[in-house]
């Protein structure tokens, strides 16, 4: 869909743990909306617990969009979930009510933001060549030769994240530019008008909250789960074995750790994880920070958001 769907939607982001659920719910039932769900680990079904993914109960009777969409196994572009998006505003929209994005991931808040470079066609023999010299060679590979060729590109690339790295190869091959150039042409801030806030809390209960959740997940059975994804007729994809919590655990069971280095692991990428994404957003010009202090009532956060939305 073209960008204006989008411009017309309310955004809230932040990072992990940073209660962006709890604040979602509570602005939503203020504004008339519906949640559309942006983030790129809750779109898996049956990974619930180390995704986070709110309860129904947590969803407090608000319908919320994008959530288990795809297997495990499966794999989702930025540009399926942009084309999810656009389907769930057009629904939203169609129901009288506004469309509120909650979630963390980057890549999917720029894309909807400032919409996403579409590339040319697949070339069918060139992606079935790349896909046997990775058989050959491996993941690892082609992904240096990406690097070679399109060092911006690979760099966000995980090496076995074969499918985007093709893809990036393919563009290469087909056109003689990197990827990254032409996304980079795709840099225009939306409008000045979309509301886009983060939530802002101190960094160290941010932390704190994060080591909390962490263990709350092993509480609730996260091993459990990883257990029975491994169990499951097809494997978990790459990029869902990737997700921070679940590379972990798969590790352990793997004899690779103990439960308290795993623990203390996950706490550790989650906080990065955590600094890499305040560094994306406060890089976006379009996002508004709110700082929150600790344990700051998520309906008293919503009620201020609800004041600076109108």
């Amino acid at each position: 869909m073209v960008s204006g769907g989008f411009h017309r939607a309310l955004y809230l982001t932040g990072p992990t743990a940073a209660g962006k659920t709890a604040v979602g719910v509570a602005l939503a039932r203020r504004l008339d909306a519906e949640v559309v769900a942006m983030d790129s680990t809750t779109i898996y079904r049956r990974m619930d617990i180390g995704t986070a993914k709110p309860t129904m109960a947590e969803r407090g009777g608000i319908s919320h969009h994008l959530i288990d969409v795809i297997e495990p196994w499966e794999s989702a572009s930025v540009a399926d979930y942009r084309e999810w998006a656009g389907e769930a505003v057009r629904a939203v929209e169609s129901r009288g009510r506004r469309v509120l994005f909650v979630g963390g991931t980057p890549l999917y808040l720029k894309a909807l933001l400032r919409g996403l470079f579409e590339g040319p066609g697949s070339d069918v023999e060139r992606r079935r060549r790349l896909e046997h010299e990775a058989d050959a060679e491996g993941d690892a590979a082609l992904h240096a030769r990406l690097a070679a060729v399109d060092p911006v590109t690979a760099a966000r690339l995980h090496p076995n994240d074969r499918r985007r790295v093709i893809r990036a190869l393919e563009v290469f091959e087909l056109t003689g530019r990197p990827l990254s150039a032409f996304q980079g042409e795709h840099e225009r801030p939306a409008p000045t008008t979309v509301p886009v806030f983060a939530l802002e809390p101190p960094r160290a209960a941010l932390h704190e909250c994060i080591n909390r959740r962490v263990r709350d997940f092993f509480g609730q059975g996260l091993v459990e789960e990883v257990r029975s994804l491994q169990a499951a007729d097809r494997p978990l994809s790459s990029v869902a074995a990737q997700a921070i919590g679940y590379r972990e655990v798969i590790a352990m069971l793997d004899g690779q750790s103990t439960l308290e280095e795993t623990i203390a692991l996950i706490q550790t990428r989650t906080r990065q994880f955590a600094r890499r994404q305040a560094t994306w957003f406060r890089g976006l010009e379009e996002v508004r920070a709110l700082p929150i202090a600790p344990d700051e009532d998520p309906e008293a956060i919503a009620e201020r958001l609800a004041g600076r939305i109108g």
